[in-house]
Order: structure tokens, then C-alpha cells, then sequence
């Protein structure tokens, strides 16, 4: 029985960026499939009581600072704390991942999702701007502009929509959130625990 594992972020996330690369390596160690779902974070939050980044206590975001350089430290995983363009909407980049999973696959696609988190945190790129996206995109090989085309169509934004709502319906409250046969693991500092969950399945 093929082994899948819901992997439900959205692109601007930095725990998102700071655990995909793992995440992926994990998936392919153990057979896993991955099915990728990229989700309006804004529409989630607002059904699960999370706030924007802003909106946050002062304590909140202070704490975030310190929990990130932590972090980009112990993976070294390059992470600048106040990238040029951030806060930045995520459903530009989410929508082209999921028009590149239509037209190469998830493999790819999750190629192009790291390569978009690494333009936030690494690399101070817009990933709210076409340019950046086309350019992005054919990094991997892939037709820029014909993929930006096809991201702005109606059934990636159906998609994106269905993977939202998926989302919220699966109890979603943060990302990245891996859910793996029904088990919810939220958070790139549970990967420890979903790869003991890899490991014991048949």
C-alpha cells in the first residue's frame, strides 16, 4: 500500500522553509509520498484563531526573533530576520506551485517550493512579484511565463481553494503541518516524531 503524507504550508512561512528540505529528504528515505498542499494561511487563521504577524503580542513576536535565529542556526539553514520583502502574500507563489505540480509533477513542484522560501529568507526576492516567480520557475527547466499564465487560471485557483478549505476541515491552525494517516504533526520541530511514524509503518 503506497504511503502518502499530507504536507499542508503556505510559501511565506519561515518554519515552512526551515523544515522543507528535511521534510522532502524524510519522504524519499522512507517511500513516502507527498501530497502537497499549499494554503491560504490568512483564510485558515481566521477560522482557527491564529493572527497575523502584526497583530501579534510584542512578546510573540520578540519570541518568534529568538526561536528563529535558534533555529537557522542548529540546521544551518541561512535565515535573514527581517528579509526586504516581508510580510508578503503567499497566494501568487502557492498558486504557481500548484500550476507546476499540474505541468511536471510534485517532484518538481516541491523543487520550486524550496526555491521560493530560500527567495524570502535567503535571498531578499518578492515572491508576490511575476517577475521573481518566472524567474523561479526556470531555474527548474520550467516555461516562466507560461506557468505565471496558467497559475492565474480558474482551476488552479479552484485548487487552491479545495487545498484551503482542506486544510481548515483537517483542523489546520499552522505550518507547516504534516498530517500522516490521520495523525496531525504541526510544525517543522516535529519532523523527529513524523519520521518515527515513517519508520513504524508498514
Amino acid at each position: 500500500m503506497t504511503k502518502t503524507c499530507d504536507y499542508f504550508f503556505s510559501p511565506q512561512s519561515p518554519y515552512a522553509y526551515l523544515g522543507h528540505e528535511r521534510f522532502v529528504a524524510l519522504a524519499a528515505q522512507y517511500g513516502v509520498q507527498i501530497n502537497l498542499r499549499p494554503f491560504d494561511s490568512g483564510k485558515v487563521f481566521a477560522v482557527s484563531g491564529g493572527l497575523p504577524l502584526g497583530q501579534r503580542a510584542p512578546q510573540r513576536q520578540a519570541y518568534r526573533l529568538i526561536e528563529l535565529a535558534r533555529w537557522s542556526k542548529a540546521l544551518s539553514v541561512p535565515l535573514n530576520l527581517h528579509p526586504k520583502y516581508f510580510p508578503v502574500s503567499g497566494d501568487p507563489a502557492a498558486r504557481l506551485i500548484i500550476a507546476a505540480q499540474f505541468a511536471h509533477g510534485t517532484e518538481r513542484a516541491l523543487a520550486l517550493t524550496g526555491a521560493v522560501m530560500r527567495a524570502v529568507w535567503a535571498e531578499e526576492r518578492n515572491i508576490a512579484d511575476d517577475a521573481t516567480l518566472v524567474a523561479l520557475a526556470q531555474q527548474f527547466d520550467m516555461d516562466g511565463p507560461a506557468l505565471l499564465r496558467a497559475a492565474a487560471g480558474a482551476s488552479v485557483q479552484s485548487t487552491y481553494d479545495q487545498y484551503t478549505q482542506e486544510a481548515i476541515s483537517a483542523n489546520v491552525f499552522g505550518m507547516p503541518w504534516y498530517r500522516f494517516r490521520d495523525e496531525p504533526f504541526w510544525g517543522q520541530d516535529r519532523l523527529q516524531f513524523l519520521e518515527q511514524a515513517f519508520a513504524g509503518a508498514a
